[in-house]
């Protein structure tokens, strides 16, 4: 007998685990968060999970109450008997500490994954991870998305002539090469240097994108000054447009407010972190139906990595 899938969502992802399980074809699984008066929470399965492939979505951005919330929730399902527990993860929060850039740092992505092991954990799903590597943090398979399935076939509607990838900064050109490979066009790359984190002492964009649309790739957009500042370097090398297409929206602080007021055409985003306001530069594409898909070739033992362009 066919082993049952029951899809659960975290309070802050529930927005995009309703249209996941919808796109799957069934209803968001019952679960409660009763509060305490000092904000101590406790997550409860409010139907029965024994014997049940568990699905939790749930990014983990700060606060970190989100991250808590998935791990009890992943504690609470195996204490519950489910017969696997997978960890939708749409944004793995804390990605950008992976290394010890200076002595005397914590690799928080690297504790983050042994929390979600110890928790109980079989399996994560995320999307465009800050950096490949963080994968081998974990001890339990991951399977790593693209946003590349959702922002290509966006990307083709928009039938933009003498195009070109950007990334805003070196670490990013493998993902600019792989766009532009795919539309078998160029890419420029702006390399920046930071005096301190989320500040940009100086950028110089390497490539030629006179008279091009130019479309920046990035995974993150934070304080969106690398973004604004990118796209300006890029129009006053003569290019015609230039849009940005990032997978995760953080938009601290007076992002949006950079953002509609910067060179830039659009933002392109997906929907992996809810959005603080609306912005008439902002276009937000969702992942619920990617999220479904290798949720149902999961359940079908079928291959995942056949739905991703490159």
């Amino acid at each position: 007998m066919a082993t049952k899938v029951k899809i659960f969502s975290g309070q802050v992802s529930k927005y995009l685990s309703d249209k996941i399980a919808q796109s799957y074809g069934m209803e968001l699984g019952k679960v409660t968060f009763l509060s305490f008066a000092d904000g101590e929470f406790q997550p409860s399965f409010e139907e029965n999970i024994r014997g049940t492939d568990v699905f939790l979505v749930q990014s983990t951005h700060p606060p970190s109450d989100n991250l808590l919330e998935l791990l009890m929730m992943i504690d609470a399902a195996r204490r519950a008997s489910a017969r696997s527990i997978v960890a939708v993860i749409p944004y793995f929060g804390y990605a950008r500490q992976d290394r010890k850039d200076k002595p005397r740092v914590s690799i928080a992505s690297k504790l983050v994954a042994n929390l979600l092991s110890a928790a109980g954990v079989n399996r994560i799903i995320t999307l465009d991870l800050h950096a490949d590597q963080i994968q081998g943090f974990f001890d339990v398979p991951v399977d790593h998305l693209y946003a590349s399935s959702v922002f290509i076939p966006y990307l083709k509607t928009l039938h933009l002539d003498n195009l070109t990838f950007a990334s805003p900064d070196t670490g990013g050109t493998r993902r600019a090469g792989s766009y532009a490979k795919y539309f078998h066009t160029d890419f420029v790359i702006c390399y920046k240097h930071r005096s301190k984190p989320n500040e940009i002492a100086k950028m110089a964009l390497v490539g030629d994108v006179k008279n091009r649309n130019v479309i920046l790739l990035d995974d993150i957009v934070d304080t969106g000054g690398t973004l604004c500042k990118a796209a300006q370097i890029i129009m006053d090398n003569g290019a015609k447009s230039v849009r940005a297409m990032v997978t995760h929206p953080i938009l601290s602080g007076n992002a949006l407010e950079l953002i509609e007021a910067s060179a830039l055409a659009e933002l392109i985003v997906t929907d992996t972190i809810p959005i603080k306001k609306e912005s008439p530069k902002l276009k937000m594409i969702t992942t619920s139906d990617l999220f479904a898909e290798v949720i149902r070739r999961l359940k079908k033992k079928e291959s995942i990595s056949s739905l991703f362009k490159f």
